[in-house]
């Protein structure tokens, strides 16, 4: 198997301790948890009461009314994370690469 390589260019996170790579890592750093009451679904017919969502998260803020509606929440958050990540890598997708 041939080794491939990787260059990690920016970082973007949405998890249930932060919603910015910066709020993620101050909790971590803190050891702040996760799991809370579920608050996505009625989860009164469960064993289990608490999860670990995803936090003070408004698609529209970031995606626009239209745009969210069409997404499934999942997909938002990789939407917005991944953004996220391209603004935190500084690259410019209009510069065009001479290759020789």
């Amino acid at each position: 198997m041939e080794l491939k390589r990787v260059v990690v260019t920016g970082l973007g996170a949405l998890t249930p301790i932060g919603n910015t790579v910066n709020e993620y890592w101050e909790a971590l750093l803190a050891g702040k948890s996760g799991a809370a009451p579920i608050t996505h679904f009625d989860a009164t017919n469960f064993k289990t009461r608490f999860a670990c969502e995803v936090k003070n998260f408004d698609a529209v803020e970031f995606l626009g009314r239209k745009d969210a509606r069409k997404m499934d929440k999942f997909t938002q958050y990789a939407m917005v994370a991944s953004q996220e990540a391209i603004d935190d890598s500084g690259l410019d997708f209009e510069k065009k690469i001479e290759i020789e």
